[in-house]
């Protein structure tokens, strides 16, 4: 067998391996999603393309859901308009998808009263200590949006860097 045969023979047969895998990276092809909009009372994330509705996700939130984050540790999740702006393929939570906070105006208010303002707010899965936690309580993040593996797969699949994200009382 000749060096580049059997080259290509190694190819296919790892990427059959591959494709064999359950990969948590999804692909999608529907419509561009060009919103999101995240009701914190009713536990409800809706992806939007135009004023029509994608995907519909529960959620849970921080440990102390209850009104805007106000500093580091307080477990509420922001309220306000953000974007997302980052993704951790690596997240111990399974996937992440970063979201802007804090801005300009959330630092301003935190040193107004003299607190240090949170930071790293994601929109997540739950890996292995998601799935404990949750199984405790609804609200078990420090004031992330926790979706299920298999929804934040599918989240990260359809949602792109810059897409807006209003995160609602």
């Amino acid at each position: 067998m000749t060096f580049k045969r059997r080259h290509f023979l190694v190819g296919i047969l790892l990427s059959g391996l591959v494709a064999c895998g359950d990969s948590k990276f999804k692909s999608y092809s529907g419509p561009r999603v060009t919103r999101i909009d995240v009701y914190k009372s009713s536990r409800q994330m809706y992806l939007f393309s135009g004023n029509k509705v994608l995907k519909v996700y529960p959620f849970g939130l921080g440990f102390a859901p209850v009104g805007d984050k106000e500093f580091e540790g307080d477990g509420k999740t922001p309220e306000g308009l953000y974007y997302i702006n980052r993704r951790n393929p690596d997240s111990r939570y399974h996937l992440s998808i970063g979201i802007s906070y804090p801005d300009i105006q959330d630092v301003a208010e935190a040193q107004a009263k003299g607190l240090q303002v949170g930071s790293d707010i994601f929109i997540h899965g739950q890996g292995p200590e998601g799935r404990v936690l949750s199984q405790r309580k609804r609200d078990w993040t420090v004031g992330c949006i926790a979706v299920t593996d298999e929804q934040a797969e599918e989240i990260y699949a359809m949602v792109e860097d810059g897409t807006p994200i209003r995160i609602l009382p």
